[in-house]
């Protein structure tokens, strides 16, 4: 989960900075060869400036809700990278972007949505997915209804107390929504602090 603290009015959360070498070891193995790239729950934006500056041959297009548009646009106007535009509004139970992409994004995101909600957005996915793309998500998940760790299985009863739809997902549950979604698994790799990284690939 992510806890935005105010650092120079910009929205700053450690945990970003903890994590984005290994995020990025992912996205140099599989958006080498991508164009454009959708991160789906930008949050305080510092993984889209620190991404889209490590890997400039992408477009990296950040969004969120409505109300974190101001806190990423800060990290992005400070920046001032050719390669990242304007974070659009998005929420999967509205609008969807008109655009396609050829990869997609999103980072300790599946936990802190409702399951119907991660229901809806691999359900979204097929008509943003570009011909042969890629589908990266990073966070915590169990496996085989069990968790991985003890520090996972009290992060999961923290969630539950800030919100009863929260919580860490099955992977056996979110790649069965990813298989719905006509999306095949080309790696699910192991990260620090009882992380994953799974990349999908549509079919």
């Amino acid at each position: 989960m992510i806890n935005c603290v105010k650092a120079m009015e910009k929205p700053n959360a450690p945990s970003c900075e903890r994590n984005r070498e290994p995020i990025l070891a992912v996205l140099r193995d599989h958006f080498a060869d991508r164009r454009t790239v959708l991160e789906i729950g930008s949050g305080t934006g510092q993984h889209a400036v620190y991404f889209a500056a490590a890997l400039p041959h992408l477009t990296w297009q950040a969004s969120d809700r409505a109300d974190n548009l101001g806190g990423i646009d800060a990290w992005l106007d400070e920046t001032a990278l050719p390669n990242t535009p304007a974070a659009i509004a998005f929420d999967v139970n509205a609008a969807w972007p008109r655009q396609r992409f050829d990869a997609v994004f999103s980072s300790n995101t599946l936990h802190i949505m409702g399951w119907p909600e991660v229901e809806r957005l691999f359900a979204g996915l097929p008509d943003i997915l570009a011909r042969d793309a890629r589908l990266a998500i990073y966070g915590p998940f169990n496996y085989g209804g069990k968790f991985t760790s003890e520090s996972n299985a009290a992060f999961d009863a923290w969630l539950k107390g800030q919100g009863a739809h929260q919580g860490l997902r099955d992977f056996e549950a979110v790649d069965a929504q990813a298989r719905k979604a006509g999306l095949v698994l080309l790696e699910d790799r192991a990260m620090p602090s009882n992380n994953r990284c799974l990349v999908w690939r549509s079919a």
